[in-house]
C-alpha cells in the first residue's frame, strides 16, 4: 500500500492498517520549506537559497496495533528528554550506543539496552513508549502533504507493548484541534520561547512563576522539548504559556541553527558528486527554466530537446533523475517512461513527468508507465526543488535501493 496524502490521509491509512490487523512498516514523508519561517525582505533575498526541510516518520504495527514510532533520523535525545524527566542519569557507554540499530531502529534498542541492564524498569519503558507515539502521530494527524508506504513483514523485536490504533487517534485528533486555536501566537512545537519583558513579568507574577520561567524560557529549549522534560502533552505546555505569549512577556521564535538555508545541499555536494538531473522537453524554455533554478542549488542540469536522441543519451549520461514532458511530438513522455522501465539500467532512477494538464487519467497514466512522480507547468523554484530533493534521497530513507514510486 502506497500513496500520497492528497488522496488519503493519515487517519484513514491508519485505520485500514487496523482493521486488516497488519503486521508491517509505515513510512511517511513530507517536504517542508522554511520560507514561511522569513520576513518578506528575507524571502526575496533568499529567493535561491532556500533550505527545503525533508521530514520522515516510521511507525511499526503488529497485528494492527502501534508498537513504537520512529521520527527522522535516529536520534537518541528524544529518549534522553524522558529520561531527564525520570531523573535517569545513567547512561549507556560509547560502545554500547555504537551497537545500537543493528537489529532494531535505534530508539527502540537503546530503550532495550536500558531495560536490560535496569537502568529503567518496564513501567517507565512503556510510559516513554506511549508518550513517544502520541508525539509522533500529533505530527503525522497535522499533515496534509506527503507520501506514504506500507510494507508488510517483520516488525520490531522485542515487543514491550501494543497500543490500539482508535483510542490513540481520537485523542491525538482533539488535541490538534485545540491546537489550532492558538494560532497566530502559537505555531510550533519547534519554536523557543524567550523572555520578553521583564519589567512587566516582575511586576505582575510571583517571583517562583518568573524563576520557572526563566528556567525554561532560555532560547535552547523547544516546546516540544520542554513537553518531554515535564513529562506533559505539547498542548498542556502550549496552553500553560500561551497567556504570557498573549500578553507580549514571553516571544516564540524558530531556531536559526536549524534552518540555516542550504546547509543539507552545501554538505551533501560537498561528500559526494553533484546529483546530475536531466530534463526531456523540446521546449527550449522549459529546458532553460529548470537548468536556472538548479543550477544554483548545486545540481548539474542537463537539457535535451529532442526526444529521439534522448533514449540513447541517457544510458550515456546515466542521471540520478530525470524530468520528462509528456506532449512531445515523435515520442512522447509516457513512451519514453515505459522504456526506461524496462531497462535495468533505469528501472530505479526517479522519473518526473512534466505537464500542463492536471487531470486524474493523466496522472494515473504515468503511474502506470511507471513514473514516480507529476509536476504541472508552469512551475515555480519552490516546486521543483521540492520534488528534486524529495527523490534524490528517498532511497537512503528506506535503506534499500528499490524504486520508492510513492504515486
Amino acid at each position: 500500500m502506497q500513496g500520497n496524502l492528497n488522496e488519503i490521509d493519515i487517519r484513514s491509512i491508519l485505520q485500514l492498517i487496523e482493521l486488516g490487523q497488519r503486521t508491517g512498516q509505515l513510512l511517511v514523508e513530507a517536504c517542508f520549506h522554511n520560507s514561511d519561517k522569513l520576513t518578506n525582505h528575507e524571502t526575496a533575498r533568499h529567493h535561491h537559497t532556500w533550505n527545503i526541510d525533508k521530514q520522515f516518520w516510521f511507525v511499526f504495527f503488529l497485528n494492527g496495533q502501534i508498537i513504537y514510532c520512529q521520527q527522522g533520523e535516529p536520534n537518541l535525545s528524544r529518549i534522553d528528554d524522558y529520561l531527564r524527566h525520570y531523573r535517569v542519569e545513567t547512561r549507556l557507554d560509547e560502545q554500547q550506543l555504537a551497537s545500537l540499530g543493528s537489529q532494531n531502529a535505534p530508539e527502540y534498542g537503546y530503550l532495550w539496552a536500558l531495560l536490560e541492564r535496569n537502568i529503567i524498569d518496564p513501567k517507565v519503558g512503556h510510559n516513554i513508549i506511549r508518550s513517544l507515539v502520541y508525539e509522533t502521530l500529533f505530527d503525522l494527524l497535522s499533515l496534509h502533504q506527503g507520501s506514504f508506504i506500507f510494507r508488510q513483514g517483520a516488525t520490531l523485536t522485542p515487543q514491550l507493548t501494543s497500543l490500539e490504533i482508535a483510542p490513540l487517534v481520537y485523542k491525538t485528533t482533539q488535541q490538534i484541534q485545540a491546537w489550532k486555536q492558538l494560532y497566530p501566537h502559537i505555531q510550533s512545537s519547534e519554536q523557543l520561547p524567550i523572555l520578553a519583558d521583564m519589567v512587566e513579568l516582575q511586576s505582575s507574577l510571583p517571583p517562583a512563576t518568573i524563576n520557572k520561567l526563566k528556567h525554561w524560557a532560555d532560547g535552547k529549549t523547544t516546546l516540544r522539548q520542554l513537553a518531554r522534560h515535564l513529562n506533559r502533552d505539547i498542548l498542556t505546555v502550549a496552553k500553560a504559556i500561551y497567556p504570557y505569549v498573549q500578553q507580549g512577556w514571553l516571544q516564540l521564535v524558530y531556531s536559526t541553527t536549524n534552518h540555516s538555508p542550504t546547509q543539507k545541499q552545501k554538505s551533501r555536494f560537498d561528500d559526494k558528486e553533484k546529483v546530475r538531473v536531466v530534463c526531456i522537453d523540446d521546449t527550449k524554455t522549459i529546458c532553460e527554466t529548470v537548468e536556472s533554478i538548479l543550477k544554483p542549488q548545486g545540481y548539474e542540469a542537463i537539457a535535451l530537446t529532442n526526444p529521439l536522441e534522448a533514449i540513447s543519451l541517457l544510458f550515456q549520461l546515466q542521471p540520478d533523475l530525470i524530468l520528462c514532458d509528456i506532449a512531445m511530438p515523435e515520442l512522447d513522455g509516457y513512451e519514453i517512461c515505459a522504456m526506461l522501465r524496462h531497462s535495468t539500467a533505469f528501472e530505479n532512477i526517479p522519473i518526473i513527468m512534466l505537464t500542463g494538464k492536471d487531470q486524474f487519467i493523466d496522472r494515473l497514466r504515468a503511474t502506470m508507465v511507471g513514473a514516480t512522480d507529476y509536476l504541472t507547468k508552469p512551475f515555480g523554484d519552490t516546486e521543483l526543488l521540492m520534488l528534486v530533493e524529495k527523490y534524490v534521497n528517498v532511497q537512503s530513507y528506506l535503506g534499500t535501493q528499490t524504486k520508492c514510486n510513492t504515486y
